[in-house]
Parts: C-alpha cells; structure tokens; sequence
C-alpha cells in the first residue's frame, strides 16, 4: 500500500505565501513523476506544477513565477512553495505521484494521489 500524505494548507491573505509539502510512505520503488494538482469549487482538477526524477519541472501559467515546485526521490517528497498569493489560487490542492512498481512480468506505472489539502486565499 502506497500513501501520500498533505500537510501546509490554510488561511492566508493576498500576497501571503505558504509551503505544502507531501510524503509518500509505503511501498514505493521508483518515482517518475511527482505533481501538485488543485480543485476550486464547480472547476475541473487542473495541474499547478510538476517535477520530473530528473529534475525537469513544468508550472501552469497562472501560477508560473509565483509557485515553486520541488523534490526529493529518495525521501519520495515533494513541496510546493507558494508566493505572492491570489484570492483565485483557492483550492483543495492534491498530491500526485507517478510510480513504477516492479509487480507482475514487467512492472507498471502507477498514479497515486493524496487526500487534498485545503488553501484559502482572502482578498
């Protein structure tokens, strides 16, 4: 069994900044891909930023300049730094990891999410 675990949602005020960070505990082999996704109220999960094992990242661009992502595979974290922040970044922000487990013939690719975290941003 693989979890995700969220922590550094809140209250904060325009402008403010906040730190999320995510661990995954259990079972985990290789991590390909580690990713902050957000939900506000009656919108679609969108992707904030993501991070690749080899370091690459990529940032929507609403968030590009403001939010920084980053991740460390050995300890399977991964954090979102959050600056300069809008009444529009507010959100359930999830936890994503793409994982390649070594079960069956070949192995697979598996996505394992967190429970959410909840960001408030007030105007």
């Amino acid at each position: 069994q693989v979890q995700l675990v969220e922590s550094g949602g809140g209250l904060v005020k325009a402008g403010g900044s906040l730190r999320l960070t995510c661990t995954g505990a259990g079972s985990i082999f290789s991590v390909n891909t580690m990713a902050w996704y957000r939900q506000a109220p009656g919108k679609q999960r969108e992707l904030v930023g993501s991070i690749t094992k080899a370091g690459s990242t990529n940032y929507a661009a609403s968030v590009n300049g403001r939010f920084t992502i980053a991740g460390d595979i050995t300890k399977n974290t991964v954090t979102l730094q959050m600056n300069n922040l809008r009444p529009q970044d507010t959100g359930v922000y999830f936890c994503h990891m793409s994982v390649f487990q070594p079960w069956g013939i070949e192995g697979a690719d598996y996505d394992y999410w967190g429970q959410g975290t909840q960001v408030t941003v007030s105007s």
